[in-house]
């Protein structure tokens, strides 16, 4: 099971970290890639808990330095990205690599890793149940909700065809048990 990697990923509102941790929590071989961001926190989000926090300028200095597996400008100077040396820390460790990117990080890893890789892109059962998970949410002002469900949109579209497999979250129970399958059979592939 040495060098795997399990990619994650959604638009924003689609559940991707919800079934994320429920599979971390079944699986003590799994350890979730702590991605780097130049965006600020958001609540109680803490530097090297849920993102490295960068300033756009770190963040930059780290591209040209080659520090990035992949690594995608989402909005004008919010970087998201994932480290090398967070790869190398946790396969060092004999863990599978779990990841919960965007829809471009997600492509990028897949084509990175090859056949190291499964990637699962999960959907919101459609726009307006993305858009009314974004406002339950509470994080975002309605304008910020209204640009992230269009760049679902743009996303969705760009995603077509370049996952492993796609699947819906509609009902969670439901999603969580696909995805236990499909994660299942890929550990125990050759």
């Amino acid at each position: 099971m040495s060098n795997k990697v399990i990619i994650f990923s959604a638009p924003s509102g689609s559940g991707k970290s919800t079934v994320v941790n429920h599979l971390l929590g079944l699986h003590p071989e799994f350890e979730f890639s702590v991605s780097a961001t130049s965006r600020a926190p958001r609540g109680t989000e803490q530097n090297g808990v849920e993102y490295y926090f960068l300033t756009p300028r770190q963040f930059r200095n780290r591209i040209k330095k080659d520090a990035f597996v992949e690594y995608e400008e989402v909005y004008q100077d919010k970087f998201y990205g994932t480290l090398k040396s967070e790869v190398e820390r946790i396969w060092k460790k004999g863990h599978v690599i779990v990841f919960d990117v965007d829809v471009k990080g997600g492509v990028n890893l897949k084509r990175y890793f090859g056949d190291q890789a499964l990637s699962i892109l999960i959907k919101a059962p459609s726009v307006a149940v993305l858009r009314e998970r974004l406002v339950k949410r509470g994080t975002d002002s309605p304008e910020a909700i209204e640009e992230r469900v269009a760049k679902a949109e743009s996303e969705l579209a760009f995603a077509e065809g370049k996952f492993d497999y796609d699947l819906v979250n509609d009902v969670l129970e439901q999603t969580f048990e696909e995805s236990e399958k499909v994660v299942d059979a890929f550990l125990t592939r050759a």
